[in-house]
């Protein structure tokens, strides 16, 4: 099993390219089943996710092809199962449960994996495909879901943290080639939802609201083949913002969208970094010394629960107190011991984690327990003192595209390793 082994110390300065969005790219290649056509999708970033979501495709039938960051996927004739093996180990496959059921009027989906944080139920994707007149059934680790036809209707998505991001990418999908008109109230606003619909509409959808509560969707007959560009990852960008914020170092973000990540450049300015923007591009610093801020996560636009564990990273390395409460997912705090490894002074009460900062972290051996977490580690590595050992690597390439070579060319001493 790879480790990604750290000699902390060394501020990070250069450029980082950001790679399309995981969050993004996910639904899309699932949303290629709703036709016969081929369907080209450019920016799609090399990580273990994508690769597991082509080969979910494939079993389903559809002929998927890699080209650098182009994949074209060609779903003439598919099947409706989904494969137990692959499906469990990622939760975004969930998606293809609305695009097999529009398509086919039948899917069977295994219950999907992915990182442990908490419970992420889909009973709202279910809710919202029952509305469109599927019957579901959960039997032996599958969902069942099947209809003679769908028909559009009214139905509210909100949930107990709010919107749910997949759920309305699933009956958004769904409710493409349904009958009559489909409005989803309370649907998630997430820019990877507005990118999935700008793909769908690209295919001959009729979606408008995308990026609102509100998404109404008019049924077609048919879909047609589309070619797409994905957005860049966010979370990617703040992840490498935070980084150079961390080691007091200055980075040029290429390729980012500076309109997704409001909440995360906020909070980083109020905490003493100095942001530029030229169009796409992003470059952060340290001006001086970091201040303490509290955080709260909350969906989109608010400050997003995927970057909750690397701005605490940052807070740990911060003097004074800071709150960070999570709003979203009731066990992202798993990140919290693998930091007390490094020096860090973190308490847990309740949804909130409060993080004395200021001292000074040095090197250990930590474990990563989900895809953010990692970063994190990553980040409280690099702006220790000694060497860390960052081990379950696995976890950090589902979301990050190279992380150790992009991080090598802004001067950090990282490299991955077989771990013993």
């Amino acid at each position: 099993m790879e480790s990604l082994l750290i000699k902390g110390g060394v501020p990070l300065r250069g450029e980082v390219r950001i790679s399309g969005a995981k969050n993004a790219v996910l639904p899309i290649m699932a949303a290629a089943l709703l036709t016969e056509d081929p369907c080209v999708i450019h920016r799609v970033p090399k990580l273990s996710d994508v690769r597991f979501m082509g080969q979910i495709l494939a079993r389903l039938g559809a002929e998927v092809h890699f080209e650098g960051d182009t994949v074209r996927i060609h779903a003439r004739r598919i099947k409706g199962a989904g494969d137990y093996e692959l499906v469990r180990k990622m939760r975004g496959s969930i998606c293809v449960l609305g695009p097999l059921l529009a398509r086919l009027k039948k899917a069977s989906v295994s219950l999907p994996g992915g990182c442990v944080i908490g419970a992420r139920p889909i009973n709202l994707h279910l809710k919202g495909l029952e509305a469109l007149g599927a019957k579901v059934t959960i039997k032996g680790g599958y969902v069942d879901v099947a209809a003679k036809r769908l028909i559009g209707s009214a139905m509210f998505l909100g949930g107990r943290a709010g919107p749910t991001v997949l759920g309305t990418a699933n009956v958004m999908m769904a409710a493409t080639l349904a009958q009559g008109v489909t409005v989803i109230e309370s649907a998630a606003c997430e820019p990877e939802v507005v990118d999935l619909a700008a793909f769908l509409n690209a295919m001959g959808a009729r979606i408008t609201g995308a990026g609102s509560p509100t998404v109404t969707i008019a049924g077609v007959r048919q879909l047609h083949g589309a070619e797409h560009e994905v957005i860049p990852d966010r979370i990617e960008a703040a992840t490498y913002a935070i980084a150079g914020a961390a080691t007091g170092g200055e980075v040029t973000l290429r390729g980012a969208r500076p309109d997704h990540m409001r909440a995360v450049l906020d909070k980083l300015s109020d905490a003493g970094a100095k942001i530029e923007r030229n169009d796409s591009d992003l470059t952060i610093r340290r001006a001086g010394p970091l201040k303490a801020v509290d955080i709260t996560t909350l969906p989109y636009a608010g400050f997003p629960t995927d970057v909750q564990a690397q701005m605490m990273a940052l807070m740990a390395l911060t003097p004074g107190i800071s709150i960070i409460t999570e709003r979203i997912f009731e066990s992202r705090f798993m990140h919290v011991s693998e930091l007390a490894r490094l020096g860090a002074d973190i308490e847990i009460e309740g949804p909130s984690a409060i993080v004395k900062g200021g001292r000074l972290l040095t090197g250990a051996p930590v474990m990563a327990s989900d895809l953010r977490a990692s970063a994190a580690l990553v980040i409280a590595g690099l702006a220790a003192r000694g060497a860390t050992q960052v081990n379950r690597v696995y976890h950090i390439d589902r979301g990050y595209e190279n992380i150790d070579g992009k991080l090598r060319r802004l001067g950090a001493r990282i490299k991955r390793i077989e771990a013993s």
